[in-house]
């Protein structure tokens, strides 16, 4: 049984689209992976150069365009939990990018055999 051809058209520009938008995303993904532990690894050198300092150095953060003095146990806690929260992110961001590549595969796979069949579904 054959399909008609406008049919085969719209199924392979599906496809075609399908894999574009993939290759797309996966992308993004693989973009904001990189950035988000790039985060983490400066989160995690000021850290130590943090801990290489003696308990009575003052420390600071920048608000705006001044610095406050702020308790060290309060900047620890905060690299702490941005840490954290970055490397959820990138654990969602890998769930995410492994399902679009699985997505692009089966897209590949079927517009492959779509292609070898002669326009046959």
């Amino acid at each position: 049984m054959s399909l008609p051809n406008e049919a085969l058209q719209k199924l392979l520009q599906e496809l075609e689209n399908r894999i574009v938008s993939s290759q797309q995303q996966i992308g993004l993904a693989k973009a904001q992976m990189t950035t988000k532990q790039k985060a983490i690894r400066l989160l995690e050198l000021t850290s130590n150069e943090m801990g290489t300092l003696s308990s009575d150095t003052r420390v600071y953060e920048g608000v705006g365009k001044m610095f406050v003095g702020v308790p060290r146990s309060t900047v620890d806690k905060r690299l702490v939990a941005e840490r954290a929260e970055l490397k959820s992110d990138v654990s969602g961001l890998e769930k995410k990018l492994n399902s679009l590549e699985l997505t692009h595969k089966n897209s590949m796979e079927h517009y492959e055999r779509f292609v070898k069949s002669g326009g046959k579904a």
